[in-house]
């Protein structure tokens, strides 16, 4: 009996949980938070910082709730800046899974902030090298006495496959155009190309020197001085104070007791980060009547029907252009793009509708961390180009690939019989590998999509064909190199990029411009009720797999995708 009362009495407090949850995704709280006088933001930035807004969780008991996207940190960094409830930051970065460019992005907001006149502290719990480089911004670095600072410099990491799948009697062919363009070698090779060593040092050494000469500029180093610190890291506290790293060693309460006292304001009041990005822009003091669409296309390239979660699918994303184009309150756009690239003809159904709105509207690509092959494809339009000097550009080259099995069906014993009509039938068998014939007929198809990629390029960027296809070849560039290399117009971000647009707008650079984001969060009740089952599955198959395009292999075809997905260390 007591185990029927404790089932009933179980199923009872499921029920009411999953009611309440369902009553705060339908009926959220609309009503922005207060900010008492004396305030210090707490911008607590872990794990990703999206571009594209998630989901928004109504209840406390889910960890995603209202995380910030970059333009949620630009947007309270700027606001904070000119509210005078706020007196001061506090950054408090922890696992960040943030590529380079995002990173230079949020540095360069909290050096624009500090230009109020208000303080940044930085409190950092076990930082490696991409938290630590956020906190050079800071006025101050604080670190607990035992803990550890990993700042040891930078790595690339090469993984191959061949010897693996040749024990599996695995064989992978690849046709690609550019000799850059080395996506399937991770396939076909035990060790890196001498072009993929090439390129691989030269995105090391731009990556690094950023490293090491924001450092020296947050620490009054020398250049010479900060690479000779980093040399002996990673340091536990009193190695990384006594080094200059750090300025003191304090638990937090310490820290916000030494706030306290250089602030000379009384008592502080602590503003959270998911709070403080409710609250108006208005109600800090900063008022717009020029509105500027911020389009955010975010992930793999693909004709999915995931939707807007699943990366950039054709349909989904030119509604929003669409939407955009005949909002007549809009009057300029910022296409803020992060993606490696992704299928040929999805990018190219992408690229026919940006430029649709480049003849409509001002506009101006922002790039993120990552905006290449198919990702800078789509930006073709003759529009200004910003990009990071740390953003991943160009990749500007097309591969195909196909796998053959037959080795692997002999050592389990699978046989396949092949019954055909026509040609090239069975071309994308997995239980035979492309003949000679088949091998030529790709190849052309391949150098005819590369052909028409360099010719779009040139046509945006006005300069011949040869003068793009020689900083082609598949090659991925820094922003910092493509805009010696012309492919990008700017170095920046968001506020450049606003600065760009006003200019092609005709507004004054003085006018303040709010910015509208493309998609918009989305509730839970509208998340529940639009996400197809079949796109929760790939959304997890692919969290799970991390940055691998495992749909765009399953479906096969032409890929303008970017090489590799470079993760530093």
């Amino acid at each position: 009996m007591s185990k029927f009362l404790i089932g009933v009495l179980t199923g009872i407090i499921v029920s009411l949980v999953i009611a309440v949850i369902l009553i705060f995704a339908v009926f959220p709280s609309g009503k922005a938070p207060t900010v008492a006088e004396n305030s210090t933001l707490v911008l607590d930035l872990q794990g990703e910082i999206p571009e594209r807004p998630p989901v928004e969780f109504p209840v406390p008991i889910f960890g995603e709730r209202n995380r910030p996207t970059v333009e949620n940190v630009w947007s309270m960094l700027r606001n904070a800046a000119v509210d005078k409830r706020i007196k001061a930051v506090v950054l408090e970065p922890q696992d960040l899974s943030v590529g380079w460019g995002i990173l230079q992005e949020i540095r360069a907001d909290l050096v624009r902030f500090r230009k109020s006149g208000k303080p940044v502290y930085a409190f950092l719990k076990t930082p490696s090298a991409r938290e630590y480089y956020l906190a050079t911004a800071a006025n101050r670095i604080y670190m607990e006495p035992s803990d550890w600072l990993d700042l040891k410099g930078m790595r690339f990491e090469l993984t191959y496959f061949k010897n693996t799948l040749n024990k599996l009697g695995v064989d992978v062919q690849i046709v690609h155009a550019g000799k850059y363009k080395d996506f399937g070698d991770m396939f076909t090779r035990s060790s890196p190309s001498p072009e993929t060593r090439e390129v691989m040092n030269s995105l090391l050494d731009g990556l690094y020197g950023d490293l090491v000469s924001q450092i020296a500029a947050g620490r009054h180093k020398s250049a010479e001085q900060v690479t000779a610190i980093i040399n002996d890291g990673p340091f536990i506290s009193t190695a990384a104070l006594s080094n200059g790293l750090v300025d003191e060693l304090r638990f937090e309460d310490q820290m916000y007791g030494e706030l306290k006292s250089d602030l000379k304001s009384g008592e502080i009041n602590k503003l959270r980060t998911e709070d403080y990005m409710r609250v108006p822009a208005s109600q800090a003091g900063l008022t717009a009547q020029t509105e500027f669409a911020l389009v955010v296309g975010q992930g793999d390239i693909s004709r999915s029907d995931g939707g807007i979660e699943s990366g950039i699918e054709p349909k989904s994303f030119n509604k929003l252009l669409q939407k955009v184009e005949s909002d007549p309150a809009i009057k300029g756009v910022i296409v803020r793009i992060d993606s490696p690239g992704g299928e040929v003809t999805a990018s190219d159904e992408i690229w026919r509708q940006m430029n649709l709105l480049n003849k409509k509207k001002p506009m101006v690509i922002s790039m993120s961390d990552v905006a290449a092959s198919g990702g800078y494809y789509m930006a073709m339009t003759g529009s200004p180009i910003v990009a990071y000097p740390g953003t991943l550009t160009g990749s500007i080259g097309v591969v195909y690939g196909k796998p053959s099995l037959n080795g692997l069906y002999q050592k389990i014993g699978v046989t396949k019989d092949t019954i055909s009509r026509g040609r090239f039938a069975d071309i994308d068998s997995d239980y035979r590998p492309l003949n000679p014939v088949e091998l030529q007929k790709l190849t052309d198809a391949v150098d005819a999509n590369y052909r028409d990629f360099v010719s779009k390029v040139a046509a945006a960027r006005n300069r011949s064909f040869t003068q793009i296809e020689q900083v082609a070849q598949g090659r991925v560039w820094l922003g910092s190199q493509a805009k010696n290399a012309g492919l990008v117009d700017d170095l920046g971000g968001l506020d450049r990029a606003i600065d760009v647009l006003k200019q092609k707008a005709h507004i004054p650079q003085s006018e303040n411009v709010k910015l509208v984001v493309y998609p918009h969060r989305r509730s839970l009740w509208e998340f529940l009720t639009s996400r197809s089952q079949e796109a929760s599955l790939e959304s997890r198959v692919r969290a799970f797999l991390g940055p691998w395009p495992t749909s765009l292999w399953k479906r096969g075809g032409f890929l303008r995708l970017m090489p590799y997905s470079i993760e530093i260390r």
